[in-house]
């Protein structure tokens, strides 16, 4: 049976990291919060329901944190990783439809896709993320319908065969980039995502730019 974690990176989310560490711990996996930061208690309230916590002395990035987590990973020798977010848009219930899917197709990633159901998800939000997926769909040359979801199941075989550079955000995007150019195959699964009407930490101009200028950094990279 694979070795499965959920690596969180979480800033400033002690409003929801409790319930979704319980509920991780509750499905009887491990439970990685990567605290970038946070100047409230998200760090304590982690480690006080049983997850591991890495702390980053300060605020480094979505990106920066998804790479140390995902070093703790292979030096701790799991198979599989779930990353997904602290702030409770994620279901963890939905971590075991990952699972199941991982189990019956070839795929070294699986994104979740909000797009089947858009109707609380902002319009900036809805636009941007059908851009950026028909881009990064053309570019891989794979149907990636919401490359942008953070949600997603990794296999560490294919963190092993890649190097990851962006800090932010752009993150999603390049591990997608790299994985297909390396020959990974990329599935999807549909996932319901809660919004509960905290603001995004998203910049969407900022963020925006950091997406292109790591698109056309990785475009011309064999």
């Amino acid at each position: 049976m694979n070795r499965t974690c959920v690596i969180i990176p979480a800033y400033n989310e002690n409003k929801g990291i409790s319930s979704v560490v319980k509920k991780i711990r509750l499905l009887g996996l491990d439970a990685v919060v990567i605290d970038d930061g946070s100047i409230d208690s998200t760090a304590d309230i982690a480690q006080n329901e049983g997850a591991i916590v890495l702390r980053n002395l300060k605020n480094l990035g979505k990106g920066a944190a998804l790479r140390r987590g995902f070093d703790y990973v292979l030096k701790a020798g799991y198979d599989v990783v779930i990353t997904m977010d602290g702030d409770g848009q994620h279901n963890p219930e939905t971590v075991a439809q990952f699972l199941e899917l991982e189990n019956k197709v070839d795929a070294d990633i699986i994104v979740g896709n909000r797009m089947r159901n858009t109707e609380n998800m902002p319009l900036l939000r809805i636009a941007t993320n059908r851009f950026m997926s028909w881009l990064i769909s053309w570019k891989t040359g794979q149907h990636i319908p919401d490359t942008q979801c953070g949600f997603r199941l990794i296999r560490a075989s294919l963190l092993k065969n890649i190097t990851l550079l962006s800090s932010r955000y752009d993150m999603e995007s390049e591990i997608l980039i790299i994985a297909a150019k390396k020959g990974h195959k990329i599935e999807s699964l549909p996932i319901e995502t809660i919004y509960h009407g905290s603001k995004s930490q998203i910049h969407p101009v900022l963020d925006t730019m950091r997406f292109v200028r790591t698109y056309f950094r990785l475009l011309w990279k064999k």
